[in-house]
Protein backbone atom coordinates (compact mmCIF):
# COMPACT_ATOMS: atom_id res chain seq x y z
CA UNK A 1 0.00 0.00 0.00
CA UNK A 2 1.29 3.51 -0.96
CA UNK A 3 2.15 6.36 1.62
CA UNK A 4 -1.05 8.29 -0.49
CA UNK A 5 -3.10 5.40 0.28
CA UNK A 6 -2.57 5.69 3.52
CA UNK A 7 -2.65 9.26 4.32
CA UNK A 8 -6.29 9.14 2.23
CA UNK A 9 -7.29 6.26 4.29
CA UNK A 10 -6.59 8.10 7.45
CA UNK A 11 -7.83 11.55 6.42
CA UNK A 12 -11.09 10.00 5.61
CA UNK A 13 -11.46 8.17 9.17
CA UNK A 14 -10.10 11.25 10.65
CA UNK A 15 -13.26 12.89 8.85
CA UNK A 16 -15.78 10.42 9.97
CA UNK A 17 -14.10 10.44 13.59
CA UNK A 18 -14.71 14.20 13.97
CA UNK A 19 -18.25 14.02 12.11
CA UNK A 20 -19.29 11.17 14.95
CA UNK A 21 -17.73 13.49 17.56
CA UNK A 22 -20.07 16.29 16.81
CA UNK A 23 -23.12 14.19 15.97
CA UNK A 24 -22.40 12.98 19.54
CA UNK A 25 -22.42 16.95 20.69
CA UNK A 26 -25.65 17.21 19.43
CA UNK A 27 -27.00 14.92 20.28
CA UNK A 28 -26.58 15.42 23.68
CA UNK A 29 -27.61 18.32 23.41
CA UNK A 30 -30.79 18.12 22.15
CA UNK A 31 -31.58 15.18 24.62
CA UNK A 32 -30.41 18.05 27.30
CA UNK A 33 -33.28 20.12 25.96
CA UNK A 34 -36.02 17.88 25.94
CA UNK A 35 -35.36 16.60 29.33
CA UNK A 36 -35.02 20.24 30.95
CA UNK A 37 -35.35 22.98 28.42
CA UNK A 38 -32.81 25.15 27.13
CA UNK A 39 -31.13 26.01 30.13
CA UNK A 40 -30.38 22.55 30.99
CA UNK A 41 -28.22 22.12 27.51
CA UNK A 42 -24.93 24.13 29.64
CA UNK A 43 -21.21 23.53 27.33
CA UNK A 44 -20.16 21.55 30.84
CA UNK A 45 -23.85 19.55 30.54
CA UNK A 46 -23.32 18.35 27.37
CA UNK A 47 -19.60 17.91 27.62
CA UNK A 48 -20.79 15.55 30.32
CA UNK A 49 -23.66 13.33 28.77
CA UNK A 50 -21.58 13.33 25.24
CA UNK A 51 -18.02 12.32 27.31
CA UNK A 52 -16.04 15.03 26.24
CA UNK A 53 -13.78 17.88 27.84
CA UNK A 54 -16.27 21.05 27.43
CA UNK A 55 -13.11 22.31 25.48
CA UNK A 56 -13.76 19.94 22.73
CA UNK A 57 -16.98 21.55 22.12
CA UNK A 58 -14.75 24.80 20.80
CA UNK A 59 -13.07 22.63 18.72
CA UNK A 60 -15.95 21.85 16.39
CA UNK A 61 -18.68 24.84 17.41
CA UNK A 62 -17.44 28.81 17.86
CA UNK A 63 -20.19 29.47 20.72
CA UNK A 64 -22.79 27.54 22.47
CA UNK A 65 -25.02 29.35 20.58
CA UNK A 66 -23.44 27.89 17.40
CA UNK A 67 -23.55 24.54 18.65
CA UNK A 68 -27.51 25.39 19.77
CA UNK A 69 -28.71 26.46 16.07
CA UNK A 70 -27.08 23.18 14.78
CA UNK A 71 -29.16 21.13 17.05
CA UNK A 72 -32.35 23.14 16.40
CA UNK A 73 -31.39 22.32 12.42
CA UNK A 74 -30.81 18.89 12.76
CA UNK A 75 -33.75 18.05 15.10
CA UNK A 76 -35.80 19.90 12.11
CA UNK A 77 -34.16 17.95 9.66
CA UNK A 78 -34.33 14.58 11.51
CA UNK A 79 -38.37 14.97 11.38
CA UNK A 80 -39.16 15.60 8.10
CA UNK A 81 -36.50 13.08 7.02
CA UNK A 82 -39.06 10.87 9.18
CA UNK A 83 -41.65 12.34 7.63
CA UNK A 84 -40.40 11.93 4.06
CA UNK A 85 -39.64 8.44 4.48
CA UNK A 86 -43.16 7.16 3.68
CA UNK A 87 -42.88 8.33 0.43
CA UNK A 88 -40.04 5.22 -0.66
CA UNK A 89 -41.79 2.93 -2.53
CA UNK A 90 -44.72 4.53 -2.96
CA UNK A 91 -46.74 4.06 -6.59
CA UNK A 92 -46.45 7.26 -8.52
CA UNK A 93 -49.79 8.16 -7.82
CA UNK A 94 -49.77 11.76 -6.74
CA UNK A 95 -53.22 11.34 -4.16
CA UNK A 96 -51.36 8.61 -2.92
CA UNK A 97 -48.22 9.92 -2.17
CA UNK A 98 -49.43 12.93 -0.77
CA UNK A 99 -52.15 11.08 1.57
CA UNK A 100 -49.17 9.37 2.64
CA UNK A 101 -47.21 12.17 3.75
CA UNK A 102 -49.94 14.21 5.44
CA UNK A 103 -51.01 11.21 7.66
CA UNK A 104 -47.54 10.24 8.58
CA UNK A 105 -47.04 13.71 9.31
CA UNK A 106 -50.03 13.06 12.16
CA UNK A 107 -48.51 10.27 14.10
CA UNK A 108 -45.29 8.95 15.62
CA UNK A 109 -41.97 9.36 15.13
CA UNK A 110 -42.96 12.74 13.57
CA UNK A 111 -45.29 13.59 16.05
CA UNK A 112 -44.55 13.03 19.62
CA UNK A 113 -44.17 14.85 22.47
CA UNK A 114 -40.32 15.01 22.73
CA UNK A 115 -40.40 16.40 19.63
CA UNK A 116 -42.80 19.33 20.42
CA UNK A 117 -40.52 19.99 23.48
CA UNK A 118 -37.44 20.21 21.63
CA UNK A 119 -39.67 22.81 18.92
CA UNK A 120 -40.87 24.68 21.76
CA UNK A 121 -37.27 24.92 23.65
CA UNK A 122 -36.05 26.24 20.38
CA UNK A 123 -38.47 28.40 19.03
CA UNK A 124 -38.45 31.08 21.47
CA UNK A 125 -35.15 32.37 20.48
CA UNK A 126 -35.80 32.62 16.66
CA UNK A 127 -37.35 36.05 17.71
CA UNK A 128 -34.40 37.27 19.18
CA UNK A 129 -31.42 35.38 17.14
CA UNK A 130 -30.97 36.61 13.68
CA UNK A 131 -29.19 33.37 12.72
CA UNK A 132 -31.30 31.24 14.61
CA UNK A 133 -34.47 32.71 12.70
CA UNK A 134 -32.55 31.95 9.43
CA UNK A 135 -31.72 28.55 10.53
CA UNK A 136 -36.04 28.49 10.74
CA UNK A 137 -36.80 29.68 7.70
CA UNK A 138 -34.52 27.55 6.35
CA UNK A 139 -36.05 24.15 7.79
CA UNK A 140 -39.64 25.68 7.17
CA UNK A 141 -39.37 26.60 3.84
CA UNK A 142 -37.36 22.95 3.11
CA UNK A 143 -40.78 21.05 4.08
CA UNK A 144 -43.23 23.52 2.54
CA UNK A 145 -41.56 23.00 -0.81
CA UNK A 146 -41.44 19.50 -0.27
CA UNK A 147 -45.36 19.34 0.18
CA UNK A 148 -45.74 22.07 -2.29
CA UNK A 149 -44.32 19.80 -4.91
CA UNK A 150 -46.72 16.72 -3.83
CA UNK A 151 -49.60 19.24 -4.28
CA UNK A 152 -47.87 20.53 -7.82
CA UNK A 153 -47.78 16.50 -8.69
CA UNK A 154 -52.00 16.76 -8.40
CA UNK A 155 -52.22 18.70 -11.31
CA UNK A 156 -51.89 21.89 -13.50
CA UNK A 157 -51.86 24.78 -11.04
CA UNK A 158 -51.44 27.94 -11.15
CA UNK A 159 -47.34 28.84 -9.33
CA UNK A 160 -48.23 31.71 -7.29
CA UNK A 161 -51.34 29.62 -6.09
CA UNK A 162 -49.51 26.63 -5.29
CA UNK A 163 -47.66 28.57 -3.15
CA UNK A 164 -50.55 29.53 -0.96
CA UNK A 165 -52.27 26.22 -0.66
CA UNK A 166 -48.87 24.86 0.58
CA UNK A 167 -48.93 27.49 3.20
CA UNK A 168 -52.51 26.81 3.98
CA UNK A 169 -52.12 22.93 3.92
CA UNK A 170 -49.00 23.45 5.96
CA UNK A 171 -50.71 25.21 8.68
CA UNK A 172 -53.18 22.70 8.90
CA UNK A 173 -50.79 20.39 9.71
CA UNK A 174 -49.05 22.17 12.00
CA UNK A 175 -51.78 22.77 13.96
CA UNK A 176 -52.90 19.33 14.40
CA UNK A 177 -49.20 18.04 15.55
CA UNK A 178 -49.01 20.55 17.91
CA UNK A 179 -52.24 19.41 19.53
CA UNK A 180 -51.40 15.67 18.81
CA UNK A 181 -47.59 16.63 20.44
CA UNK A 182 -49.25 18.06 23.54
CA UNK A 183 -52.06 15.73 24.42
CA UNK A 184 -51.55 12.44 22.99
CA UNK A 185 -53.56 10.64 24.99
CA UNK A 186 -56.49 12.52 24.03
CA UNK A 187 -56.77 11.72 20.36
CA UNK A 188 -57.55 7.97 19.50
CA UNK A 189 -54.61 6.65 17.22
CA UNK A 190 -56.31 7.90 13.97
CA UNK A 191 -58.10 10.84 14.76
CA UNK A 192 -55.49 13.44 13.88
CA UNK A 193 -54.56 11.67 10.09
CA UNK A 194 -58.13 11.33 9.03
CA UNK A 195 -59.10 15.01 10.24
CA UNK A 196 -55.62 16.51 9.07
CA UNK A 197 -56.27 14.63 5.31
CA UNK A 198 -60.18 15.74 5.38
CA UNK A 199 -59.09 19.46 6.09
CA UNK A 200 -56.39 19.28 3.63
CA UNK A 201 -58.38 17.51 0.46
CA UNK A 202 -60.93 20.41 1.44
CA UNK A 203 -58.22 22.98 0.84
CA UNK A 204 -57.27 21.23 -2.35
CA UNK A 205 -60.34 20.32 -3.67
CA UNK A 206 -59.29 16.56 -3.40
CA UNK A 207 -60.40 13.67 -1.37
CA UNK A 208 -57.39 12.53 -0.07
CA UNK A 209 -59.22 10.22 2.70
CA UNK A 210 -59.76 7.88 -0.06
CA UNK A 211 -56.22 7.47 -0.66
CA UNK A 212 -55.32 6.79 2.89
CA UNK A 213 -53.76 3.45 3.84
CA UNK A 214 -54.43 3.62 7.85
CA UNK A 215 -51.77 1.20 9.78
CA UNK A 216 -54.35 0.21 12.03
CA UNK A 217 -56.40 -1.35 9.34
CA UNK A 218 -53.05 -2.93 7.79
CA UNK A 219 -52.02 -4.21 11.20
CA UNK A 220 -55.41 -5.60 12.09
CA UNK A 221 -55.99 -9.51 12.81
CA UNK A 222 -57.25 -10.95 9.93
CA UNK A 223 -61.15 -12.26 10.93
CA UNK A 224 -61.76 -16.10 11.03
CA UNK A 225 -64.19 -17.25 8.29
CA UNK A 226 -67.57 -17.91 9.00
CA UNK A 227 -68.48 -21.53 9.28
Amino acid sequence: MTGECMTGERRKFTREGEERRREALIAAALDLIAEGGPGAATVRAIAERAGVTPGLIRHYFNTKEDLTREAYRAMMQAMQADNAAVLTGLPTDAAVRLAAFVAAALRPPVMTPRRMGLWAGFIHQVQRDADMAAVHAETYLGYRNLLEGLIAALGPNDPSRLRLLAIACNGVIDGLWLEGCALPHHFPADDLPRIGLTAVGAILGQDLLAHYQSPLAQNAEPEEPNP
